[in-house]
């Protein structure tokens, strides 16, 4: 297993030499120059579109170590968002470059596409239910009889609306997706999409983890080309089952959130904030099974 930064966990960045331009439920973004900004992973954890008070140990860093991971092994896929930049080019403070250890990365500016690119190749969450009551995904018509976390008969593509901070993503067609980006990159992200999870699925099967679907996001930098962007195929953006367990009919474990979520479930919790605290045991058994996925 990788050796992880004794640090503790970090919740929030403070660096002074940088404006911080954006704070997500998980990445703290800063403006580095014209042309490149630098995504920071805390260890916040969001659960029900509220972000939990207590930060996961590791988080951040097994985020960006997958991200990073898939980022260099799909380069000949899709061009990405990585600078040749390094951390210590861009923040010169020790104390600041301290908390950013294996959780930041400085990457290229770049105009985002309003679409997030879904691949599927089971049936879970608000496929199923789309499927349920349509027979069909995203526009994407499914045999019948298909069961809950069911194995697709080909990965498919699921695109949504990506909505404004404050509001739910929309899932969409393959038709809503050409109105917002264009023919030419609606068949560009398509393709993209479908070729990496493939390509990743083949890769995680064979160490005993099923990917069942993930989600990508893209831009475009200045030469007006298509680039991968933010993160990839991490726990957050992804849903990962252990092989062993997997089986049809029910909702797998998962090396996500599965844990926290169970947790909160059990809980006379109403999903706004302020989010119950957790118990140090849901902490531990978290950080653990997301650092499964680096060993």
């Amino acid at each position: 297993m990788h050796q992880f930064s004794p640090s503790p966990p970090l919740f929030d960045t403070r660096i002074s030499s940088l404006q911080r331009v954006h704070q997500g439920k998980v990445r703290d973004i800063y403006d580095v120059d014209a042309e490149h900004l630098l995504f920071v992973a805390t260890d916040r954890l969001s659960a029900f579109d509220v972000v939990l008070t207590e930060p996961i140990p590791f988080k951040g860093e097994v985020l960006t170590r997958i991200s990073e991971f898939w980022f260099e092994r799909t380069a000949s896929i899709t061009p990405n968002h990585l600078s040749r930049l390094r951390v210590e080019d861009v923040v010169s403070d020790a104390a600041e470059r301290a908390q950013l250890i294996g959780r930041a990365m400085v990457v290229k500016k770049l105009a985002p596409l309003p679409v997030e690119a879904v691949a599927r190749g089971y049936l879970i969450g608000s496929g199923f239910r789309e499927y349920s009551a349509h027979g069909a995904v995203c526009g994407v018509a499914l045999p019948p009889g298909l069961s809950l976390a069911g194995r697709l008969p080909q990965p498919i593509f699921t695109p949504a609306f990506k909505a404004p901070a404050g509001q739910h993503d929309e899932n969409i067609d393959f038709d809503a997706v050409i109105k917002l980006v264009g023919r030419d990159f609606a068949e560009d992200i398509r393709r993209i999409t479908l070729d990496i999870y493939r390509f990743a699925a083949d890769h995680a099967r064979a160490r005993a983890i099923i990917i069942a679907d993930t989600k990508f996001e893209f831009g475009v930098d200045r030469a007006g080309r298509l680039t991968l962007m933010d993160e990839v195929l991490t726990p957050d953006s992804s849903r990962f089952w252990p092989v062993a367990s997997y089986k049809p009919g029910i909702s797998p474990p998962s090396f996500d959130k599965q844990f926290v979520r169970d947790y909160l479930e059990s809980l006379h919790w109403d999903k706004k904030p302020p989010a119950p605290r957790l118990p140090a045991e849901i902490l531990t058994r978290t950080s653990e099974a997301l650092r499964l996925l680096t060993a």
